[in-house]
Parts: C-alpha cells; structure tokens; sequence
C-alpha cells in the first residue's frame, strides 16, 4: 500500500484468503509472498513469518513462570497483551475502512458480526456467504454492484 508492494484490493484478498485455514496471519503472509515475488517469494514469507516465532518461544517458553511471578514483570507481560490488544484494534479499524465501502459491504459486516459473536461461526463460512451473496445480487440486479 504504503510502498506500493500490494494494493488495497490485493491486501484485502490476502485476508479474506487467510480466513480460511487456520493460522489466517501465516497464510496471508505467504499469499503475499506469492503476490511480490512469486513462489519463491510464498516460501521465504512463509519461512520468515514462522521461523522467528519458533525460535522466540523455544527460548523464551521457559522463563514465563519465572516472570510472571514478579510483580514488575507480570505487570509488563499485562501491558504487552493490551497493547497487542490496541494494534489488533487499529488494524481492524483501517482494514474496515478500506472494505465497507457502502450499505451492502456495512449491512454484510454486521449480519457476520453477529454470526460470528453470537453464534460463533467459522469465519470461512462468513467470507463464503459475503461472496454468495455479492453473487447473487451481481445476478439479481446488474450494474448495482461494480
């Protein structure tokens, strides 16, 4: 976006494409990969997005209980959760911004928050039906929909 590696439109489907499997921040990451550089670019994204992660928590693992018994530490380790609480928040404000775009996309995103709060629906299921649905009014009523 920013720097012109992905447009708004790609990063959205490399979101919607994460939705369905588990681990959607890893799949994005390697569809992204995939979109800058290719299949070599999906394996590198893939490496990198898991490797760091594996090697952290094998160090780290260990000394959790040891931190959290201290009162300084624990109260970091609280901090550092609410903070990655805030950025999960910002980044489900700008991407909400850049997708609800008009009554359709803001009357989908209500009726799958409901679904997926109040029912706890598989998100897949979610972006499955916003597609069907986006379809079918692409049938029903030509030239609404770009």
């Amino acid at each position: 976006m920013r720097l012109g590696w992905l447009t708004n439109q790609q990063l959205l489907d490399a979101i919607a494409i994460g939705q369905f499997t588990p681990g959607p921040v890893f799949t994005t990451a390697t569809f992204v990969g995939y979109i800058v550089a290719g299949p070599a670019g999906a394996a590198l994204a893939t490496i990198g997005i898991f490797l760091p992660s594996f090697i952290f928590v094998a160090a780290v693992n260990p000394l959790i209980p040891i931190l959290r018994r201290s009162p300084w530490m624990g109260g970091f380790l609280d901090g550092v959760n609410v903070a990655a609480l805030g950025l999960m928040a910002a980044v489900l404000w700008e991407l909400g911004r850049t997708a609800v775009v008009d009554w359709l996309t803001a009357l989908l995103a209500i009726i799958a928050a409901v679904l997926l709060f109040r029912f706890k629906l598989n998100s897949a299921w979610l972006v499955l039906g916003g597609g069907l649905i986006a379809l079918l009014i692409r049938w029903l009523v030509p030239g609404l929909l770009p």
